[in-house]
């Protein structure tokens, strides 16, 4: 790997010279984690800067789906099944691990399979509390149309383009890497329409060698001032993507506006159910529970820097609460909860600077 990652390197830093700064933001958490794992960005020549962007689908969820579910734990006696690390996310100092140990019944699954097994062995309503961009969305679609009449989704997934149409606009981002989980899912195909823009981007793979590749040709599509669309990660990646997957996903989902921790509402980008599914829908179940539901803001977060660590606005150690009062074992901010934040990932393996 040693003699690629140096030739790679090399090229880089050939075709970096001429720029005063570039800035390329990649979108997926697992791409942050190869990053900080094998601190790529100390082999980047100082004027190539890589942020960390939106990539992790639970940090992006906000408080208020978060509250919803506390919400709906509080009123109803319901099984309540979702991912280990969506049940760490903290609001007030609650989790769902919290309503566990005061008695609550709050299941982690490893899919929404086992969700949906749960629901055929139990006389209880279960609600899947449903986390995660086009990677995951499909899974659930399926379990959606084989879901007994006990079984309900909270759906708080993302389509995860408009959310890249909605950083774009007057964007100081020079080049993106595009997520490449997501992408064996929507395809090359999906982000035709983002070329508009002008803005390289480039879909790749895991390995460092793929990241160092990806920066490579981003660099040469700058330099040649080229508003490219490519695909690194082509052993993966097709250009329709996985049409069943796409199928079974506009059957069960359709698109409305939707919240984003740090990016506000972004239309077009929360998979709720369609009105073929709809009665599968705990928040249209569960639609008296909801009735006095408000809001509120966690005081605790006021100084969390989540939000704009998720824009490529700030990196952790920007942030003063970074392993200070916001620490893995203890978290504040989503960002510092799941093992695709970008805050977990730093205080996995150190400063990634």
């Amino acid at each position: 790997m040693g003699g690629v990652v140096e030739r790679i390197v090399q090229k880089i830093r050939e075709e970096s010279k001429e720029f005063e700064e570039v800035k390329i933001m990649h979108l997926c958490g697992t791409h942050e984690d190869t990053v900080s794992r094998y601190n790529i960005r100390s082999l980047l020549p100082e004027n190539v800067k890589l942020l960390a962007g939106p990539g992790c689908p639970v940090c992006i969820i906000p408080d208020e789906d978060l509250q919803k579910v506390f919400h709906l734990l509080e009123k109803e006696d319901v099984i309540l099944t979702t991912f280990g690390d969506m049940a760490r996310v903290p609001f007030e100092g609650k989790s769902l691990f919290h309503y566990r140990a005061k008695g609550k019944d709050v299941r982690i699954v490893y899919s929404v399979f086992d969700a949906l097994e749960i629901a055929k062995n139990e006389s209880k309503n279960v609600v899947f509390f449903a986390i995660g961009f086009e990677t995951t969305m499909p899974s659930t679609a399926v379990a959606v149309k084989e879901a007994p009449e006990n079984f309900f989704i909270f759906s708080a997934h993302r389509f995860f383009v408009p959310a890249m149409e909605a950083l774009m606009p007057n964007s100081e981002i020079d080049g993106y890497i595009n997520p490449g989980h997501v992408s064996t899912i929507v395809g090359v195909v999906a982000y035709e329409n983002l070329t508009k823009y002008g803005i390289p981007m480039v879909i790749s793979g895991f390995e460092p060698e793929d990241v160092l590749l990806s920066i490579l040709m981003l660099l040469k599509a700058i330099k040649n001032r080229e508003p490219l669309l490519m695909n690194e990660y082509v052993r993966a990646v097709k250009y329709e993507g996985n049409v069943k997957a796409k199928e079974v996903m506009k059957e069960v989902f359709e698109a409305e506006d939707g919240s984003w921790r740090g990016l506000g509402v972004i239309p077009n980008s929360k998979a709720s159910l369609s009105k073929a599914y709809e009665d599968r829908d705990a928040e249209k179940f569960f639609e008296d529970v909801f009735e006095d539901f408000v809001p509120k803001e966690d005081k605790r977060k006021r100084n969390c820097l989540c939000g704009e660590i998720l824009k490529g606005k700030a990196f952790p150690t920007d942030c003063k609460l970074f392993m200070k009062a916001c620490t893995p074992r203890d978290p504040i901010g989503s960002c510092m909860v799941s093992f695709e934040g970008t805050c977990n990932i730093w205080a996995k393996y150190g400063k990634s600077l």
